[in-house]
């Protein structure tokens, strides 16, 4: 029986991505449709991935599935050709490619099974998330920006507005897209009859929540196809203006893809224009947070002073230290002045 799991620390498996010569394309894709044993599938997309190297991030459900991921340049083909014959409703599927990429995305294969591919909160049997908006392409994009009657909708956590979003787009203050959805309609009930247009990283939350916008009586709703991701690639390659600024963060190493020249963050420790987003240095709290290059020397990386000394302290005084104190990852969230617990890198939830 094959191992269909990983068992090699996520140290050596950091090296020895980092050791590669071989460059690797960073690729993103979803699609809804139903998966009747999601185990099933997911063990004999595994064991497909891994013959073809392929790093990343990617869950399945009954709903679908949802895939971050990297894969050697030499390969991408055979991966494309691999997944369209896979199953029916894969065939052509559309891949994102990375904006600015430098291959240097995922250095491991995690694939798991889930409830939902996007944990949305929504226990309504009567909902229908293939019944969505009309699809976006960028020139259409633009059109829309300067409609007067089109209220753009970004269906992305506050910690990715924060570095970059569509000229006026309005945010939903949220740190889970399941916070986000019923948030949306309540912040619409007085923009009922206007164009409402959604967008996401990649086209996977907009699409659902047009779908739940249209199931709570909104005619009038669309979403950008492929999410910011496709848009900007297909506005540079049609030569029409980018119109959106700053950067878009993306769940992997990188996090964050330039757009646009602007930066239109603050460092959360100083305040100096900054949208580099790191998460702090000390193992006990790993918040998620944007620091500028004087305060990450000043701080060592890390998000306070005390987080500081504690980073000081020898590995066994740190462990003890973390012993029986809840932790996990944290986001911070400047708007609200809360900090809020995820695990790494967070979900685009």
């Amino acid at each position: 029986m094959p191992v269909l799991h990983n068992r090699i620390s996520n140290e050596e498996l950091r090296e020895r991505m980092l050791a590669e010569t071989e460059p690797r394309t960073t690729l993103s894709f979803y699609k809804y449709f139903t998966i009747d044993e999601p185990q099933t599938t997911r063990d004999e997309l595994y064991k497909a991935f891994v013959s073809l190297d392929v790093f990343g991030r990617v869950y399945l459900a009954r709903e679908g599935i949802n895939a971050q991921i990297s894969v050697p340049q030499s390969r991408v083909e055979a991966f494309r050709e691999m997944l369209y014959a896979f199953h029916p409703a894969l065939n052509n599927l559309r891949l994102n490619v990375a904006l600015d990429d430098d291959g240097k995305s995922f250095w491991v294969l995690r694939m798991k099974v889930r409830d939902r591919i996007v944990a949305d909160g929504i226990d309504d049997p009567t909902f229908d998330a293939s019944d969505v908006g009309d699809y976006l392409k960028a020139a259409e994009v633009n059109s829309m920006l300067d409609d007067p009657d089109a209220v753009f909708i970004d269906m992305r956590n506050h910690y990715e507005y924060e570095v970059g979003h569509f000229q006026n787009a309005m945010e939903i203050p949220a740190d889970t897209f399941r916070e986000q959805l019923p948030k949306a309609v309540d912040m619409l009930r007085d923009d009922k009859d206007k164009k409402i247009v959604m967008y996401c990283t990649g086209g996977i939350r907009c699409e659902k929540a047009s779908a739940w916008m249209r199931h709570n009586g909104f005619k009038n709703v669309y979403h950008i196809e492929g999410g910011i991701i496709e848009y900007a690639r297909r506005a540079r390659e049609q030569g029409i203006p980018v119109r959106f600024v700053g950067k878009n963060f993306v769940f992997d190493e990188r996090m964050g893809e330039r757009i646009s020249d602007d930066v239109i963050a603050h460092c959360h420790q100083c305040g100096a224009v900054c949208d580099s987003h790191t998460n702090c240095k000390n193992d006990g709290c790993h918040l998620l947070f944007i620091q500028c290059p004087s305060c990450a020397e000043i701080f060592h990386g890390c998000c306070s002073e005390v987080c500081k000394e504690e980073l000081a302290l020898s590995p066994e005084e740190q462990r003890r230290r973390r012993a029986g104190r809840e932790n996990g990852n944290k986001i911070f969230n400047k708007s609200r002045g809360a900090l809020n617990t995820t695990l790494g890198i967070p979900d685009p939830e």
